[in-house]
């Protein structure tokens, strides 16, 4: 069914604002498909934080003008679905790369993040980025290093002593 063109005007305006505040978009082949496996995507975005989207390439084309996402313009060939991380940089890629690896029919074309065009095997690495909770936690990790390290150092500093006199107290009572 066409589209009228207050619909597109809505489409184009829709995908616009997302991919204004989307930290990173995907754009994958998604021919072959079943209905059950569509749904079972969609899900799986929904509960990693993805806005998943199928548009028309020339709608696709008008919401990235002025976004970071112009660099994709090119690339939007054939039938394909877009995935935006709107919670961290690879929640997307994180949600495609598991369902690619049951589904070989879904195909990843184009990668962007911030601005960005990467190559569609950098998928991979996009997908082993830290969460925003993981990645507090390692910053956490390193700025408590330090402290942990002086603590233990300063307390050997008296636990040497007390083993020291010790060692002189059953010096003296062995000798005596």
């Amino acid at each position: 069914m066409a589209l009228r063109l207050e619909d597109k005007k809505q489409v184009v305006s829709e995908v616009a604002a997302v991919a204004a505040d989307a930290h990173s978009v995907i754009a994958a082949e998604y021919a072959g498909l079943t209905v059950e496996e569509l749904t079972d995507l969609r899900k799986k975005a929904r509960d990693g934080g993805v806005y998943l989207r199928v548009v028309k390439n020339t709608l696709a084309r008008r919401a990235f003008e002025g976004t970071d996402y112009e660099c994709m313009r090119e690339g939007l060939v054939g039938p394909l679905m877009l995935a935006f991380s709107q919670e961290d940089p690879g929640a997307a890629a994180r949600v495609l790369k598991d369902f690619s690896d049951d589904n070989e029919k879904l195909n990843v074309k184009l990668i962007s993040i911030g601005g960005e065009l990467l190559d569609a095997s950098e998928l991979k690495r996009l997908a082993s980025l830290p969460t925003y909770d993981q990645a507090i936690s390692m910053l956490m990790a390193l700025m408590k290093a330090p402290v942990e390290k002086l603590a233990r150092t300063l307390n050997e500093v008296p636990g040497k002593l007390v083993r020291t006199v010790a060692a002189v107290r059953d010096d003296k009572q062995a000798a005596g």
